[in-house]
């Protein structure tokens, strides 16, 4: 096999600091990912550049729920990007849509640019998986010079969008990098690689941890109408993320 760089999906700096000592390539810093990962705070990105020195894409959402954004949001957005561009981020990862599902090729230039001119990646995200023409759309990116797409090939997840992740493999012939994410798992792996064509793959691997403070009161919530367990939380696990990496290191 190939070697193929591993990026993995963090929620907080610890996550970020297993995932290096795992031995990924890169991680994508959020926070929020059970709505598909927010922007994250300024703190999670200085300690988690200051721990590990790796390349790390931070996130820019300033909301769960589409990608069509009000004025607002959209220049929460931009401070938001300036930001962690001037901490230390190595690239951004956004998603700007119109309400019919279209590119809004407006607001990516915006982000895109600001990436650029810091010489830094521009990432667009999964929101190339609800595009209604994504040849059309990556044309588009391509132009604008963004570096990398997230996408499970506009499946639920990469192991249903193979073929389509193959042809966009195919159509951006080099122009663009084109990076399988979504439902990719130790047991599916290798299948992805070898049915996407793939250099790269995006992957959570995260395990419930438990914090104990918050466990006097079972009847106790502090938000969220689902009402998950209070002393509960998930963080990468370094253990299944260094196995990864053990089997895409092996020749």
């Amino acid at each position: 096999m190939s070697r193929i760089l591993l990026e993995v999906c963090c929620g907080s700096a610890d996550d970020v600091i297993q995932a290096h000592r795992a031995g990924a390539d890169r991680a994508e810093l959020n926070c929020d990912l059970f709505h598909g990962g927010l922007t994250p705070s300024l703190g999670e990105l200085v300690v988690a550049k200051r721990e590990t020195g790796m390349k790390l894409i931070a996130m820019v959402r300033p909301r769960e729920g589409g990608f069509c954004y009000t004025q607002a949001e959209f220049a929460t957005a931009v401070e938001d990007a300036k930001l962690l561009l001037a901490h230390g981020a190595d690239g951004l990862a956004f998603g700007f849509l119109h309400e019919d599902g279209t590119l809004d090729r407006g607001r990516t230039q915006v982000l895109a640019e600001l990436a650029r001119e810091a010489g830094r990646e521009a990432v667009f995200h999964r929101a190339i998986d609800v595009v209604p023409d994504w040849r059309e759309a990556l044309d588009a990116l391509i132009e604008l010079g963004v570096t990398r797409v997230l996408t499970s090939g506009q499946e639920p997840d990469v192991p249903q969008g193979a073929d389509t992740i193959r042809e966009m493999i195919a159509y951006a012939a080099g122009r663009i990098e084109i990076l399988p994410g979504g439902g990719v798992k130790a047991r599916n792996m290798e299948r992805v690689i070898r049915e996407t064509g793939c250099t790269q793959l995006h992957l959570s691997g995260h395990r419930q941890a438990v914090d104990p403070s918050a466990a006097n009161s079972r009847a106790i919530h502090y938000g969220g109408c689902l009402y998950p367990p209070e002393d509960r939380f998930r963080v990468v696990d370094g253990e299944y993320i260094g196995g990864l990496v053990s089997r895409l290191k092996r020749p």
